[in-house]
């Protein structure tokens, strides 16, 4: 038996069409995965996450994934998770170091341990842990001061980059009456 998860046909157009792209600023970055997690809502292909991989030196675009968690019935088909295995399977390569996970929510427990194996070097996160528990999401418990454990661990991690409009769109799906899990 196989197991496939299929990125939405819009971001898969995304993910072709701006592959490559250019991310000077940490701000654009927050605003094109933020600006992903409102499509997700407004297609209803999925939760109000998204998040994307990029080049720490160059800001290339290396890939995108948006939470596909009830469509694609797996409870790891987190944005965070979907971008991470994308950007493994672009580079041909288990790590990512060198590279910079943007995430439009902070990072629940699940995909919090993912960052460490993964590689990555830098997290950047837009809305808060707290946010995402507002509308009703289950974070999941995380150890204490992770932020400050992931940077001992030589893991940079940005918090509230563009928090205000990533918090407008966890509203807009509760608002929506989108699934709450």
């Amino acid at each position: 038996m196989d197991i496939q998860l299929k990125l939405p046909d819009w971001l898969s157009r995304i993910n072709t069409e701006k592959a490559g792209t250019l991310y000077n600023r940490i701000e654009q970055r927050a605003e094109f995965v933020i600006e992903l997690s409102r499509l997700n809502v407004e297609y209803n292909t999925g939760g109000p996450f998204a998040a994307a991989i990029f080049d720490i030196k160059t800001g290339n675009l290396i890939s995108a994934g948006v939470n596909l968690v009830v469509p694609a019935h797996c409870s790891i088909a987190h944005a965070e998770m979907m971008a991470m295995m994308l950007a493994q399977q672009t580079r041909c390569t288990h790590t990512l170091s060198g590279c910079q996970l943007v995430s439009s929510c902070q990072l629940c427990a699940m995909c919090l341990g993912a960052i460490p194996w993964s590689g990555l070097k830098s997290v950047v996160c837009c809305a808060r842990d707290e946010d995402a528990r507002a509308i009703g999401f289950d974070e999941g418990d995380k150890p204490d001061n992770w932020i400050e454990k992931y940077t001992v661990r030589g893991i940079d991690i940005i918090v509230d980059i563009s928090r205000s409009k990533a918090c407008e769109v966890l509203k807009d799906y509760a608002k929506k009456s989108g699934h709450i899990y």
